[in-house]
Protein backbone atom coordinates (compact mmCIF):
# COMPACT_ATOMS: atom_id res chain seq x y z
CA UNK A 1 0.00 0.00 0.00
CA UNK A 2 1.43 3.30 -1.08
CA UNK A 3 0.90 6.40 0.90
CA UNK A 4 1.28 9.67 -0.95
CA UNK A 5 2.24 12.74 0.91
CA UNK A 6 1.49 16.08 -0.63
CA UNK A 7 4.33 18.41 0.08
CA UNK A 8 3.49 22.04 -0.29
CA UNK A 9 6.02 24.20 -2.04
CA UNK A 10 7.51 26.76 0.27
CA UNK A 11 6.28 30.25 -0.44
CA UNK A 12 8.59 32.23 -2.69
CA UNK A 13 9.79 35.28 -0.89
CA UNK A 14 9.47 38.36 -2.99
CA UNK A 15 11.91 41.17 -2.69
CA UNK A 16 10.47 44.50 -1.66
CA UNK A 17 9.51 46.74 -4.56
CA UNK A 18 12.10 49.33 -3.55
CA UNK A 19 14.91 46.75 -3.59
CA UNK A 20 13.84 45.46 -7.00
CA UNK A 21 13.73 48.93 -8.53
CA UNK A 22 17.04 49.86 -6.95
CA UNK A 23 18.67 46.75 -8.39
CA UNK A 24 17.32 47.52 -11.86
CA UNK A 25 18.60 51.06 -11.57
CA UNK A 26 22.07 49.91 -10.51
CA UNK A 27 22.25 47.33 -13.30
CA UNK A 28 21.31 49.91 -15.88
CA UNK A 29 23.47 52.80 -14.74
CA UNK A 30 26.40 51.13 -12.98
CA UNK A 31 29.13 52.42 -15.34
CA UNK A 32 27.84 55.97 -15.02
CA UNK A 33 27.51 55.66 -11.24
CA UNK A 34 31.05 54.29 -11.04
CA UNK A 35 32.46 57.30 -12.89
CA UNK A 36 30.34 59.72 -10.86
CA UNK A 37 31.63 58.08 -7.68
CA UNK A 38 35.23 58.59 -8.76
CA UNK A 39 34.54 62.23 -9.59
CA UNK A 40 32.88 62.81 -6.21
CA UNK A 41 35.82 61.24 -4.38
CA UNK A 42 38.13 63.44 -6.42
CA UNK A 43 36.03 66.54 -5.74
CA UNK A 44 35.56 66.16 -1.98
CA UNK A 45 39.12 65.15 -1.10
CA UNK A 46 42.44 67.01 -1.21
CA UNK A 47 42.74 65.83 -4.83
CA UNK A 48 40.46 68.74 -5.66
CA UNK A 49 43.51 70.99 -5.36
CA UNK A 50 44.55 69.67 -8.77
CA UNK A 51 41.84 71.95 -10.18
CA UNK A 52 43.36 75.01 -8.51
CA UNK A 53 45.71 77.03 -10.71
CA UNK A 54 47.67 78.58 -7.85
CA UNK A 55 48.15 75.21 -6.14
CA UNK A 56 49.32 73.60 -9.37
CA UNK A 57 51.74 76.41 -10.06
CA UNK A 58 53.24 76.37 -6.56
CA UNK A 59 53.55 72.58 -6.35
CA UNK A 60 54.90 71.92 -9.82
CA UNK A 61 57.61 74.53 -9.36
CA UNK A 62 59.06 72.32 -6.62
CA UNK A 63 59.50 69.30 -8.91
CA UNK A 64 62.07 70.71 -11.29
CA UNK A 65 62.67 68.28 -14.17
CA UNK A 66 59.64 66.18 -13.17
CA UNK A 67 57.27 69.14 -13.42
CA UNK A 68 56.57 68.49 -17.11
CA UNK A 69 55.68 64.75 -16.92
CA UNK A 70 53.63 65.33 -13.75
CA UNK A 71 51.83 68.23 -15.43
CA UNK A 72 50.98 66.15 -18.52
CA UNK A 73 49.96 63.10 -16.46
CA UNK A 74 47.62 65.05 -14.18
CA UNK A 75 46.21 66.80 -17.26
CA UNK A 76 45.35 63.39 -18.74
CA UNK A 77 43.78 62.13 -15.50
CA UNK A 78 41.63 65.24 -15.05
CA UNK A 79 40.46 64.99 -18.67
CA UNK A 80 39.53 61.30 -18.42
CA UNK A 81 37.51 62.00 -15.27
CA UNK A 82 35.61 64.71 -17.11
CA UNK A 83 36.76 67.45 -14.74
CA UNK A 84 37.54 71.06 -15.79
CA UNK A 85 40.94 71.44 -17.45
CA UNK A 86 41.04 75.23 -17.51
CA UNK A 87 43.20 75.49 -14.38
CA UNK A 88 45.82 73.19 -15.91
CA UNK A 89 46.04 75.20 -19.11
CA UNK A 90 46.31 78.50 -17.23
CA UNK A 91 48.95 77.02 -14.90
CA UNK A 92 50.87 75.74 -17.92
CA UNK A 93 51.20 79.29 -19.20
CA UNK A 94 52.46 80.58 -15.85
CA UNK A 95 54.93 77.70 -15.42
CA UNK A 96 56.30 77.12 -18.90
CA UNK A 97 55.54 80.29 -20.88
CA UNK A 98 53.43 80.75 -23.99
CA UNK A 99 55.33 78.34 -26.27
CA UNK A 100 56.11 75.39 -24.00
CA UNK A 101 52.93 75.93 -21.99
CA UNK A 102 50.93 75.54 -25.20
CA UNK A 103 52.93 72.46 -26.24
CA UNK A 104 52.60 70.59 -22.94
CA UNK A 105 48.93 71.51 -22.54
CA UNK A 106 48.19 70.41 -26.11
CA UNK A 107 49.88 67.06 -25.49
CA UNK A 108 48.02 66.56 -22.21
CA UNK A 109 44.66 67.56 -23.68
CA UNK A 110 45.10 65.36 -26.75
CA UNK A 111 46.22 62.27 -24.84
CA UNK A 112 43.48 62.81 -22.26
CA UNK A 113 40.87 63.16 -25.00
CA UNK A 114 42.08 59.96 -26.67
CA UNK A 115 42.02 58.09 -23.35
CA UNK A 116 38.47 59.29 -22.59
CA UNK A 117 37.37 58.37 -26.12
CA UNK A 118 38.82 54.85 -25.80
CA UNK A 119 37.26 54.42 -22.35
CA UNK A 120 33.81 55.03 -23.81
CA UNK A 121 34.32 53.12 -27.05
CA UNK A 122 35.86 49.95 -25.63
CA UNK A 123 34.18 49.78 -22.24
CA UNK A 124 30.97 51.80 -22.19
CA UNK A 125 29.76 51.82 -25.80
CA UNK A 126 27.61 48.67 -25.65
CA UNK A 127 26.05 49.77 -22.39
CA UNK A 128 25.44 53.33 -23.60
CA UNK A 129 23.94 52.24 -26.92
CA UNK A 130 21.67 49.74 -25.17
CA UNK A 131 20.32 52.43 -22.86
CA UNK A 132 20.57 55.61 -24.90
CA UNK A 133 21.10 54.45 -28.50
CA UNK A 134 17.66 55.61 -29.60
CA UNK A 135 18.25 59.17 -28.36
CA UNK A 136 17.88 61.76 -31.11
CA UNK A 137 21.14 63.49 -30.15
CA UNK A 138 23.20 60.36 -30.81
CA UNK A 139 21.37 59.68 -34.07
CA UNK A 140 22.07 63.20 -35.35
CA UNK A 141 25.68 63.05 -34.17
CA UNK A 142 26.29 59.73 -35.91
CA UNK A 143 24.78 61.09 -39.09
CA UNK A 144 27.03 64.15 -38.98
CA UNK A 145 30.11 62.02 -38.21
CA UNK A 146 29.40 59.68 -41.11
CA UNK A 147 29.25 62.57 -43.58
CA UNK A 148 32.26 64.65 -42.42
CA UNK A 149 34.08 63.11 -39.44
CA UNK A 150 37.29 65.15 -39.57
CA UNK A 151 35.67 68.53 -40.20
CA UNK A 152 33.05 67.99 -37.51
CA UNK A 153 35.61 67.03 -34.87
CA UNK A 154 37.87 69.90 -35.89
CA UNK A 155 35.02 72.41 -35.61
CA UNK A 156 34.00 71.10 -32.19
CA UNK A 157 37.58 71.32 -30.93
CA UNK A 158 38.24 74.71 -32.45
CA UNK A 159 35.77 76.52 -30.20
CA UNK A 160 37.31 77.06 -26.72
CA UNK A 161 33.84 77.41 -25.17
CA UNK A 162 32.72 73.98 -26.43
CA UNK A 163 32.31 71.34 -23.66
CA UNK A 164 35.64 69.59 -24.22
CA UNK A 165 35.06 66.56 -21.99
CA UNK A 166 31.49 65.99 -23.16
CA UNK A 167 32.73 65.89 -26.76
CA UNK A 168 35.28 63.22 -25.81
CA UNK A 169 32.57 60.95 -24.43
CA UNK A 170 29.96 61.61 -27.13
CA UNK A 171 32.34 60.99 -30.03
CA UNK A 172 33.37 57.74 -28.35
CA UNK A 173 29.81 56.53 -28.98
CA UNK A 174 29.99 57.25 -32.71
CA UNK A 175 31.58 55.37 -35.61
CA UNK A 176 34.41 57.87 -36.11
CA UNK A 177 37.83 56.33 -36.71
CA UNK A 178 40.27 56.73 -33.81
CA UNK A 179 43.03 58.09 -36.08
CA UNK A 180 40.72 60.73 -37.57
CA UNK A 181 39.48 61.69 -34.12
CA UNK A 182 43.02 61.94 -32.72
CA UNK A 183 44.40 64.06 -35.56
CA UNK A 184 41.41 66.42 -35.60
CA UNK A 185 41.62 66.77 -31.82
CA UNK A 186 45.36 67.51 -31.90
CA UNK A 187 44.93 70.24 -34.50
CA UNK A 188 41.67 71.58 -33.13
CA UNK A 189 42.76 72.17 -29.53
CA UNK A 190 45.79 74.28 -30.45
CA UNK A 191 44.01 77.66 -30.93
CA UNK A 192 42.04 77.36 -27.69
CA UNK A 193 45.11 76.17 -25.81
CA UNK A 194 47.09 79.18 -27.03
CA UNK A 195 44.28 81.47 -25.89
CA UNK A 196 44.03 79.96 -22.39
CA UNK A 197 47.81 79.77 -21.98
CA UNK A 198 48.18 83.40 -23.00
CA UNK A 199 45.41 84.37 -20.58
CA UNK A 200 47.22 82.51 -17.81
CA UNK A 201 50.40 84.50 -18.34
CA UNK A 202 48.89 87.94 -18.93
CA UNK A 203 46.21 87.47 -16.27
CA UNK A 204 48.83 86.74 -13.63
CA UNK A 205 50.79 89.83 -14.67
CA UNK A 206 47.64 91.98 -14.56
CA UNK A 207 46.78 90.77 -11.04
CA UNK A 208 50.30 91.70 -9.94
CA UNK A 209 49.79 95.25 -11.20
CA UNK A 210 51.95 94.80 -14.30
CA UNK A 211 51.05 95.49 -17.93
CA UNK A 212 47.29 95.05 -18.40
CA UNK A 213 47.31 95.77 -22.13
CA UNK A 214 48.61 92.30 -22.97
CA UNK A 215 45.82 90.77 -20.88
CA UNK A 216 43.25 92.80 -22.82
CA UNK A 217 44.78 91.64 -26.12
CA UNK A 218 44.77 88.02 -24.93
CA UNK A 219 41.13 88.37 -23.90
CA UNK A 220 40.24 89.76 -27.33
CA UNK A 221 42.08 86.86 -28.97
CA UNK A 222 40.16 84.38 -26.81
CA UNK A 223 36.87 86.05 -27.76
CA UNK A 224 37.78 85.96 -31.45
CA UNK A 225 38.70 82.27 -31.31
CA UNK A 226 35.44 81.50 -29.51
CA UNK A 227 33.33 83.30 -32.12
CA UNK A 228 35.26 82.14 -35.18
CA UNK A 229 33.40 78.80 -35.66
CA UNK A 230 30.05 80.63 -35.62
CA UNK A 231 31.34 83.23 -38.08
CA UNK A 232 32.65 80.53 -40.41
CA UNK A 233 29.34 78.66 -40.23
CA UNK A 234 27.43 81.84 -41.01
CA UNK A 235 29.70 82.60 -43.95
CA UNK A 236 29.24 79.06 -45.26
CA UNK A 237 25.46 79.46 -45.18
CA UNK A 238 25.72 82.75 -47.07
CA UNK A 239 27.96 81.24 -49.74
CA UNK A 240 25.67 78.25 -50.16
CA UNK A 241 22.74 80.65 -50.48
CA UNK A 242 24.54 82.63 -53.18
CA UNK A 243 25.47 79.43 -54.99
CA UNK A 244 21.85 78.34 -55.07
Amino acid sequence: MRIWYQVENPPISKKPFFVTQLWKFLRRYYPLLFLVGIVLVFWFTPLRQLLNKDFLTDELQKWGFWAVPIFVLTYIIVTVLGLPITAHTLAGGVLFGIVWGTIWSTIGATLGAIAAFCLVRYWLQNWAMANFGSHKLLANLNQAVDSRPFNLTLALRFAPIAPFNLINFLLGLTTIDLKVYSLATLIGVIPGTIAYTWLGITGTDALQGKDKLNFAIALLFFTFISLLPFLMKRRGKRESGIGN
